[in-house]
């Protein structure tokens, strides 16, 4: 597979740092050029065929590379004399783009990721286009995506969009893998934007799919922002999260850890976060553990609510998260109870299943998912439930005073620690 890196951009948020003598991508991130960290990345992916459009200071970036070479690839350039946008330029390019897809990054982003999991991922789709999305600390302010479970997007709302409403943490990274013939989309002449006029202007005919993935993407268009992820790079935190390795994850019970327990919660209105909570998981955002929920909500065998119920209530929890700078890699939920007899029970749900805990299920899936090392990972959780259910996964596990704090007597099995509430557990996980 090539590669194309859209680098024309001015960048006039970071002049405090290029002072307009070197474009924004060549904006230096520890100690390096973003776009030499890009480079290295792809080159360890194996692709090693670089197109890089210029525009702004081009004469910068070509200086520094030259053909790729001393950098154990090869790249060629495309000069935008006019501002084409994102998309503008590929039509100029097809001789460059020979094989039947190509990778399109945006030049202002620091990754590393294993892109050939997300090839897979394109190939086994048949996609038109494959769009990496991720949570990230802002959805607030970032254009958000909506998609199946399929992965297949259904939809895109601007950042610049009043949102009345509870989202999925769900964010365009600004890395692509596209077919060649959406190029055919794009007109020779003027600016395109590649999201707004190629991509989600085509949803309804073309197949369009999120690879959605917890690894390392920031947008570093600011100077705050490459000051996080200079502090990320130098924690290992970049590095740790490629999936290509083994991931350690803390898997958090949803009511009484996360949210305040109220017993069975049936609406949106009755979930309100613990008042440590988006403090604990923004520390492990910012560790090397991934983030993520195991949940039991038979409220929907017992027919007290749908799964479109359970799943708003998810978004609002992914929303307030988001607006105090926090997320979730990975949710999950067991919709299933075994007991029969209530008198609203839906049976499609009444059965004995592997997802309910103390059962495992949801800690498999989420571990085949983001390759996750369970018997590295951790379970924070305020009832036996949780805590037998870590143990039968092999995982250590704690638990929290808040909600039931153990209350119930179901299991037997005894918890590694003990903590007040989930700010405590975490920050006992993250310091070892």
């Amino acid at each position: 597979m090539k590669a194309v890196i859209m680098a024309g951009g001015k960048g006039t948020r970071l002049l405090g740092l290029t002072e307009d003598k070197v474009p924004k991508p060549m904006a230096l991130v520890a100690g390096k050029p973003i776009l030499k960290w890009q480079v290295e990345c792809l080159r360890r992916n194996g692709i090693t065929d670089i197109c890089i459009i210029i525009g702004h200071l081009g004469e910068v970036i070509r200086d520094y590379f030259g053909n790729g070479g001393k950098f154990g690839v090869s790249i060629s350039y495309f000069i935008e004399d006019i501002p084409m946008g994102t998309a503008g330029a590929l039509p100029h390019i097809l001789e460059f783009l020979s094989e039947p897809y190509f990778l399109l990054l945006n030049g202002d982003t620091i990754f590393d990721i294993d892109i050939k999991r997300m090839e897979r991922f394109h190939k086994e789709k048949h996609a038109y286009a494959t769009l990496f999305v991720h949570p990230n600390s802002h959805p607030h302010d970032s254009d958000l995506v909506m998609m199946n479970s399929d992965g297949h997007i259904t939809g895109f709302d601007s950042k610049s969009n009043t949102r009345a409403y509870w989202y999925d943490n769900i964010v365009n990274a600004g890395i692509y893998i596209l077919s060649r013939e959406v190029c055919a989309l794009i007109p020779l002449e003027g600016k395109t934007d590649l999201d707004k006029e190629v991509v989600f202007a085509n949803l309804e005919e073309y197949c369009i799919y999120g690879y959605f993935s917890p690894e390392y993407v920031k947008d570093v268009g600011t100077i705050e922002r490459i000051r996080q992820a200079e502090i990320d790079i130098s924690s290992g935190v970049v590095a740790t999260k490629n999936l290509s390795y083994k991931q350690r994850c803390i898997f958090l019970d949803r009511d009484g850890t996360i949210n305040v327990y109220k017993g069975l919660i049936c609406e949106a209105d009755d979930f309100v976060l613990e008042s440590s909570a988006a403090e604990a998981i923004r520390l492990i955002n910012r560790s090397s553990y991934l983030a993520a929920v195991a949940s039991n909500q038979p409220v929907v065998a017992r027919g007290l609510c749908e799964i479109e119920d359970v799943e708003e209530i998810h978004r609002k929890m992914k929303t307030l998260l988001g607006k105090e700078g926090a997320y979730l890699d990975w949710v999950e939920y067991c919709p299933h109870h075994p007991d029969k007899g209530y008198p609203e029970e839906n049976p499609k749900y009444k059965i004995a299943c592997e997802c309910r805990k103390p059962e495992t299920g949801m800690f498999l899936k989420a571990a085949a998912a983001m390759n996750i090392d369970l018997s590295q990972s951790w379970m924070i959780g305020d009832s036996t439930r949780d805590i037998q259910a870590a143990s039968n996964a092999g995982m250590r596990s704690i638990l929290v005073k808040t909600g039931q704090g153990g209350g119930d007597l179901s299991y037997a099995a005894k918890p590694d620690f003990v903590c007040d509430n989930i700010l405590e557990a975490v920050k006992r996980v993250i310091n070892g």
